[in-house]
């Protein structure tokens, strides 16, 4: 196991280089407008070495280390899908509803080979989703892959939060005894960390769609198997992402509720709008000192006691939301048009 994780780590490493010699040699580039947060032409699409490295480990672990195959075949295709219409577009514009329509339908097929009820703790119960929770938890994870997308703006923010729910939602899956997903788990942290040795600022190369999609249908999908094998794990799970939901969902609303093309690219973010105040390099290791120092302590605590977990979700989110508020997210200037 820990062979695998070292070895997804060190070929992301490699093929990340070797996708960035490609993407200058093809002018695949992210070249700077009005609406970036970069300042200079970089290289983009890096992200398809996460992609491989980590099909490559589940596949062998599959092949010689006994990983239940069910669980990769929930989840294998269904990123591999999402990561493949990530490409073409880094490559060719697709369509936003081509783009969903393969989300939803990848999504749809990793939640039908995980089948189970979920179970979710609530204060003195748990709430069985039965299959409606199945129809929502599509409905979830394919909002959530493309946040992850919308919260790729900045240099190494994506791949180190990804690097973290990785190895935290690892953590609780070896406390609960969910071993395979744990190694699933952390051969995607890996991956995703990897690729962290390019991504962090100053930025070498860029994940583009085929990453930032990957990473969040990985992770959406990951934290749905997580909570159908142990119920107890759905707030800790819910915590571990607070700041992406939370930036991404208040941005999202108050462009939506101005009428504004929330699909389209913009500089409204909460992320963007301190990046261009206090530089990549501070935002993003801010944002890993909230995971670590507040959202892990906080899931841990969720996860150690889960009837109270709803509780300790909304005491974990409210500093995170005021903080969101306050950087402004979704508040539009005239450069962000």
């Amino acid at each position: 196991m820990l062979l695998s994780v070292s070895l997804a780590f060190v070929v992301t490493v490699v093929l990340t280089g070797l996708m960035r010699r490609y993407a200058l040699a093809r002018q695949l580039l992210d070249i700077p407008n009005a609406r970036s947060s970069h300042t200079v032409s970089t290289p983009r699409g890096g992200g398809l070495a996460m992609v491989v490295s980590f099909a490559l480990m589940l596949v062998a672990q599959v092949l010689f280390g006994g990983l239940e195959q069910r669980l990769v075949t929930a989840v294998l295709p269904a990123v591999l899908f999402v990561a493949a219409v990530g490409f073409l577009d880094d490559h060719h514009d697709v369509s936003v509803r081509g783009r969903i329509l393969v989300h939803f339908l990848a999504v749809a097929w990793a939640i039908y080979w995980l089948r189970e009820v979920a179970f979710i703790p609530l204060p003195g119960q748990s709430l069985a989703l039965g299959w409606p929770g199945h129809l929502l938890a599509v409905l979830v994870v394919v909002w959530f892959l493309n946040l992850f997308n919308f919260m790729d703006g900045i240099d190494g923010i994506a791949a180190a939060e990804a690097a973290f729910v990785a190895f935290a939602g690892a953590w609780l899956a070896l406390m609960s005894g969910v071993q395979d997903l744990a190694f699933a788990l952390l051969v995607l942290g890996a991956a995703a960390l990897g690729f962290l040795a390019w991504n962090w600022y100053p930025a070498k190369i860029f994940m583009g769609d085929v990453g930032s999609g990957f990473l969040g249908a990985a992770l959406g999908i990951f934290g749905y198997a997580a909570v159908i094998a142990n119920g107890a794990l759905f707030w800790p799970w819910v915590i571990l992402v607070g700041v992406f939901v939370t930036d991404a969902s208040i941005t999202l609303a108050r462009r939506f509720l101005r009428g504004d093309r929330w699909y389209e690219a913009h500089r409204s973010h909460a992320y963007q709008r301190a990046a261009r105040r206090w530089g990549h390099l501070r935002v993003t290791s801010g944002v890993l000192l909230i995971d670590l120092a507040w959202l892990l302590p906080m899931a841990l605590l969720a996860a150690a006691f889960p009837q109270m977990g709803l509780l300790i979700a909304v005491a974990a989110y409210a500093p995170v939301v005021v903080l969101a508020f306050r950087l402004g997210a979704g508040v539009t200037e005239p450069a962000d048009r």
